[in-house]
């Protein structure tokens, strides 16, 4: 068990790697220069040079990545004693790193926070400006993947139970149709059907954040009506794969002998179906609702960005507009970090659940 563990772990730390290592490269691929975008077009060079100077970004790719992962990681080496140096253990930068090992008096290993670095725009660290805006992505995630739950498997059950019905096809369809929007476009559709042309029925605004200034000086108040578009649009597509995994999960369960026996010994369908059927269904409808919770964070993007919902998304497409390099990876690691980690909480349920999963 501490193998496999282990074994997950590891895997973990390797998709994260890759991860920052192909968004860090593509980065300075795309065209785009960090010091202009934060001095204007009409900078000039000397001024241009020093920022460049400032950020490190005067120097080599592979030097910068290197730099870059070694303060990700929580042991790192450093220059103890340089300021010059592109290692140097700056306190402004690596705050309560801890030396566990030297090499002479110069340099050595540290254990110390992951750092993320600074924005380019407003030199703000990047940890603060993802815990500013994380806990309402998380917000937004956890009540789509609520509505989808609900609504998808109390459709799904639906279906089952009217088999073959013009009801179980019109939900099947609508389903089809639900997995075949891409966010970005669904966003779009229901933004401009719910929140322009039937505004003044649903009163409900295009964009706008769970907090907003009130206009009548009274500070933050909390608007929970501008949750329910954006955790809509998110929650569609699995609330859709919901449908479907539930109605034909259902339908297999139905179909089992010993669900025949319950049927013949007298006992009412809704109680078979409350008591053994819906159990014993619910597995793969369970593994598909926690694949999809760690699968909307990287989806939250576009929704978040259409609807102004101040979220990780946002801050990401913002980071992007503005070429702000350490916030955009900062975000995506984030992202990367909660999907793996809840793909690793979910395994280990299952394996705990059922040892044969070790195994595989």
């Amino acid at each position: 068990m501490v193998n496999w563990i282990i074994g997950k772990i590891l895997y973990g730390l390797g998709v994260l790697w890759g991860v920052v290592t192909l968004v860090f490269f593509l980065f300075h691929v795309l065209p785009g220069d960090p010091a202009r975008m934060m001095l204007g077009q009409r900078a000039d060079l000397r001024s241009i040079e020093r920022i460049n100077t400032e950020l490190g970004l005067d120097r080599p790719v592979s030097l910068q990545y290197l730099r870059y992962i070694n303060d990700l990681s929580p042991l790192s080496w450093h220059n103890f004693s340089d300021p010059d140096n592109y290692f140097y253990l700056n306190s402004n930068r690596l705050d309560k790193a801890i030396p566990l090992l030297k090499f002479g008096h110069n340099s050595g290993i540290v254990l110390k926070k992951p750092y993320l670095g600074v924005s380019f725009q407003n030199r703000t660290p990047v940890h603060i400006l993802i815990g500013d805006v994380l806990p309402n992505t998380l917000l937004l995630a956890t009540v789509a993947i609520i509505f989808a739950s609900f609504f998808g498997g109390l459709l799904g059950i639906i279906a089952a139970m009217v088999k073959n019905s013009a009801l179980d096809k019109f939900v099947l369809f609508i389903s089809a149709i639900g997995m075949s929007l891409p966010s970005f476009f669904s966003a779009i559709l229901f933004g401009w059907i719910f929140a322009f042309v039937l505004a003044e029925h649903t009163g409900l605004n295009l964009t706008g954040n769970i907090y907003e200034i009130d206009d009548f000086g009274n500070g933050k108040v909390l608007r929970l009506k501008n949750l329910i578009l954006p955790a809509f649009t998110l929650g569609i597509r699995p609330l859709s794969i919901v449908v479907q995994l539930t109605r034909n999960s259902l339908l297999e369960v139905l179909n089992q002998d010993y669900i025949r026996t319950a049927r013949a010994k007298g006992l009412g369908f809704l109680r078979v179906l409350r008591k053994h059927a819906l159990r014993n269904s619910l597995n793969p409808v369970i593994t598909a609702v926690s694949g999809w919770f760690a699968s909307l964070m990287a989806g939250v993007v576009f929704v978040e960005y259409i609807f102004g919902w101040k979220g990780l998304g946002y801050l990401i497409v913002d980071a992007l507009n503005q070429y702000d390099m350490p916030v955009v990876l900062g975000s995506v690691i984030t992202i990367a970090t909660i999907f793996v980690l809840v793909n690793i909480f979910v395994d280990l349920i299952y394996s705990l659940l059922d040892p044969r999963i070790r195994s595989l």
